[in-house]
């Protein structure tokens, strides 16, 4: 469509005047006085505070970056240093003042009733004999004090009594006797730490000692297993897991084991030399940890004997008694993590080296030279089988006299899953095992154990009944791990000024 404008209408319009118009963006061509250069192609001038940028001869235009400093990243821990860092235990506080007059634990002072309620102090010479068998523990409080000690309660003192009696010592003597017990009790009650002194007391009265530190540790699918072959059924041996558990009974009880020679005949060990002793023997097993089972077995054999075999008599000499202890009991009552050739969950009744542990506690002299069974149950880590529950209420009513026609015995549900394997064992164990509940400390006992703290420097407050009475209500009835809570809270009394 043409344009309604023509040519000779657009030269008719008037012109603007100059001022209205725009400057030309085209500067004037002038020349400089000193210099020989237009001016239009001169740099132009930057404008100040501008982020103007002259672009040089050949300069890349593309976007610029600057790069981040590269940051020097520290060295990664060695293998094994965390885990090493996490179960790292400190026994002593050079900071806390040190008890004066303080007593050990002894032969004579942990059968003392009128120490009841003081706390004692681990004798220096068993503390590395403690550590090898994993006697503490990384969360105890061992590290706030200047030593390592223990109160004396109630069930110490009992404790220590049971021992003379199987050692043949006191009034009351029955020398050869094994008892068997299972300790319970609430979280922070001191059951770890009743396996503690009763390893130091079968450490003074020259026991053998063979301890389970962590139960789960055999459960949890993290060591090598291997079928035994002609097992039926199917039974799974744990070759470096008992390599270690004769590394540290050899540490624990290097003294006993080499004054003890070999007085039993052992065809499957044909490297073991004549008239070794049973250091010598239990140090086959975790130099080859293939042939770790059959040196336990044969181990086992030894201690238990109470006869030479015939050949043997020149230099046979009796066992001593044998204490067993085991921390973390529910863990073997249920499957484990490792699985079979099909895939199926493997039980951990089906573990040798379990297995050996729960045949102690059937009825019958499994600890033929006398001694003590004590497994440990535990609070803070519990997969709280049921099977296992019932079965330790059952063996309670059964110890109150609670015949099981009676309606207030513990009976299974109409849908309960308890395992009955674990139901069977405790069956097959109600004559001679006992059930040991700890409790929390008196307060008489608890005043002893305040005062402690008092005297390392932990506590500034003076200790009287009322106090004792409000802390052991606080503390749940004296339990002791609550106990050491409230006792490790440092106060300064801060005076005025005037």
């Amino acid at each position: 469509m043409a344009s309604s404008w023509c040519w000779n209408c657009l030269s008719r319009l008037r012109p603007l005047s100059r001022a209205l118009t725009a400057p030309s963006a085209t500067p004037r061509i002038s020349s400089a006085p000193f210099h020989s250069t237009a001016v239009q192609y001169a740099q132009p001038a930057k404008k100040k505070g501008g982020s103007l940028t002259v672009m040089k001869h050949r300069q890349s235009t593309s976007l610029r970056r600057k790069k981040k400093k590269v940051t020097e990243r520290s060295r990664p821990p060695a293998v094994g240093e965390r885990k090493a860092l996490r179960k790292r235990i400190v026994l002593s506080n050079p900071n806390a003042l040190e008890v004066e007059g303080m007593l050990d634990l002894s032969p004579e002072t942990m059968v003392d009733s009128r120490l009841r309620g003081t706390v004692l102090g681990l004798p220096v010479p068993m503390i590395d004999r403690l550590r090898a068998v994993q006697a503490f523990k990384p969360k105890q409080g061992w590290s706030i004090f200047r030593r390592p000690g223990t109160v004396l309660r109630r069930d110490t003192i009992e404790m220590g009594r049971l021992f003379e009696q199987i050692s043949g010592e006191g009034d009351n003597a029955q020398k050869g006797k094994v008892v068997k017990k299972i300790v319970t009790g609430m979280k922070g009650s001191g059951k770890t730490v009743h396996l503690l002194q009763a390893m130091t007391m079968a450490f003074l009265k020259n026991w053998a000692v063979v301890a389970i530190p962590d139960a789960r540790d055999l459960v949890s699918g993290g060591t090598a297993y291997a079928a035994i072959e002609g097992s039926n059924p199917t039974q799974y041996v744990q070759p470096n897991a008992t390599s270690a558990l004769l590394s540290r009974t050899v540490d624990a009880n290097r003294e006993l084991l080499a004054s003890l020679k070999v007085s039993q005949k052992h065809p499957n060990l044909k490297m073991l030399k004549p008239n070794s002793t049973l250091e010598d023997l239990a140090k086959l097993g975790f130099t080859d940890p293939a042939v770790s089972w059959a040196v336990f077995q044969a181990l086992w054999t030894e201690l238990t004997a109470t006869a030479p075999a015939e050949g043997l008599e020149k230099n046979f000499q009796p066992r001593p008694p044998m204490l067993v202890t085991v921390d973390g009991l529910a863990h073997w009552m249920t499957e484990s993590a490792y699985r079979s050739a099909d895939y199926k969950l493997i039980h951990a009744h089906d573990l040798s080296f379990v297995n050996h542990f729960l045949s102690l506690l059937k009825d019958g002299d499994s600890l033929k030279n006398g001694g003590l069974l004590l497994y440990s149950t535990s609070s803070s880590n519990n997969p709280n089988p049921e099977g296992f529950k019932i079965a330790l209420d059952r063996l309670a009513a059964r110890r109150a006299g609670i015949s099981p026609s009676s309606p207030e015995y513990p009976h299974l549900s109409a849908y309960s899953d308890a395992d009955p394997r674990v139901l069977d064992l405790f069956q097959s164990a109600e004559k001679s095992l006992e059930l040991q509940t700890l409790s929390g400390l008196t307060r008489e006992e608890t005043r002893g154990f305040m005062e402690y703290f008092a005297r390392s420097g932990l506590l500034r407050e003076i200790i009287n009944d009322q106090w004792v009475s409000e802390k052991w209500s606080l503390s749940g009835g004296g339990v002791i791990g609550e106990l050491e809570k409230l006792g490790r809270r440092v106060r300064g009394t801060v005076s005025a000024s005037k």
